[in-house]
């Protein structure tokens, strides 16, 4: 065996690595200064992208690993060091490509806005599991918790620790990199705030919500993603309608409970969001009945509101469905509190199951092509 062979397959190994949070090969990402052979001891230096990289510790291990794996490698020196200023803006530069805006609609990701009428229906329980649930069928999952007044998704993910210190993402000089969890790639303003004023409000008027949103669209690296889901706040204000703005091509998912006085209202965030040019595809009834063990049915907040919403924003020959009806479910809400959503924690529970069928329908839709600049040329 030459050498040079043994060189090839070491870089080939080592190149082959994925950062952890980047999810793209060592070899892509230039992070692989050298790798090479002294007899059978394998030299190789990763640049890692920041000082404190958080994941430091994973790559050392999984370089390591990789380059102990090559046959005719007995010993593994490995030296990490930190990319310099002119590495990590030539990094970004191919991050980023040539968008500043990536969720455009000549985009290949599907973007879904999930909003409600009014709080208290579950709407951010539903899209965290929803997330995963899409992720956990192999789809490539980003989240934008937009409920920058009352977000709660970091804690209905797990990105919290035992203190309730939420995760902060990893910033590459001005680019930021989302934390993940199971497979989930979110974003939220509570992973912004300062350590010890995560449960403080956030008292911001239009302008910063605004640029909140278009930060967390334009900054945030979420690489190439399927799916990009929305965390709306309730109503129909400033968020919405920068949303409405900044994604006119978006689609929206309206979460409703059966109860009239939330339906009511739910009604009027599909109107506001069909008045952007948004396109409602379908309304998710939270909250619905429970069957109880004994086999009665329990309706504490009745029943048929979602059906109402979907057929009152079924206007001018455009048919929205009601896609699920989620029963109410203590697990669901002891499994968002845990930080282990229900799909993951209790997959066979009601509540788990809908919102499971609920992803199979929005993943069988696909991305549709209306809009969408196709890179064709005819000769």
């Amino acid at each position: 065996m030459t050498t040079d062979s043994l060189r090839d397959r070491l870089v080939a190994a080592v190149g082959a690595v994925t950062d952890p949070e980047l999810r793209r090969p060592l070899s892509e990402l230039g992070m692989v200064r050298r790798a090479d052979v002294a007899g059978t001891t394998a030299q190789v230096e990763i640049a890692l992208t920041i000082v404190g990289c958080p994941a430091a510790a994973r790559i050392e291990q999984d370089v390591r690993d990789a380059a102990a794996s090559v046959a005719g490698v007995d010993a593994v020196d490995l030296e990490l060091s930190v990319m310099t200023p002119a590495e990590r803006a030539d990094l970004i530069e191919r991050l980023r490509g040539v968008r500043h805006m990536p969720f455009t609609p000549d985009s290949l990701t599907r973007v879904i806005a999930v909003t409600s009428g009014k709080g208290g229906v579950g709407k951010s329980s539903l899209t965290a599991n929803l997330a995963v649930a899409l992720a956990r069928r192999g789809l490539r999952v980003g989240l934008v918790d937009a409920d920058v007044h009352g977000f709660s998704i970091p804690g209905i993910l797990g990105l919290t620790d035992a203190d309730g210190h939420v995760t902060r993402p990893t910033r590459i000089d001005d680019l930021i990199v989302p934390p993940v969890a199971h497979d989930v790639k979110a974003i939220s303003i509570g992973m912004f705030l300062r350590e010890g004023e995560e449960r403080s409000a956030v008292a911001w008027r239009g302008p910063m919500l605004h640029r909140t949103v278009q930060q967390f669209l334009t900054d945030v690296y979420f690489g190439d993603l399927d799916i990009l889901l929305l965390d709306m706040p309730p109503g129909t204000g400033d968020i919405a309608i920068s949303v409405g703005q900044l994604l006119p091509h978006a689609e929206v998912l309206v979460v409703t409970t059966p109860q009239p006085a939330a339906a009511d209202v739910a009604v009027r965030s599909g109107l506001v969001a069909r008045q952007t040019g948004q396109r409602v595809v379908g309304v998710v009834e939270n909250m619905a009945p429970l069957t109880l063990p004994d086999g009665t049915v329990l309706e504490l907040f009745g029943s048929g509101g979602g059906q109402v919403v979907a057929d009152q924003l079924s206007l001018g020959g455009e048919v929205v469905p009601l896609l699920a009806s989620v029963p109410l479910s203590p697990s669901l809400r002891t499994a968002g509190d845990s930080g282990i959503p229900v799909v993951v924690a209790s997959p066979q529970d009601a509540a788990a199951r809908a919102i499971t069928a609920l992803a199979e329908t929005i993943a069988a839709q696909g991305r549709g092509l209306a809009g969408r600049r196709l890179d064709i040329s005819v000769r």
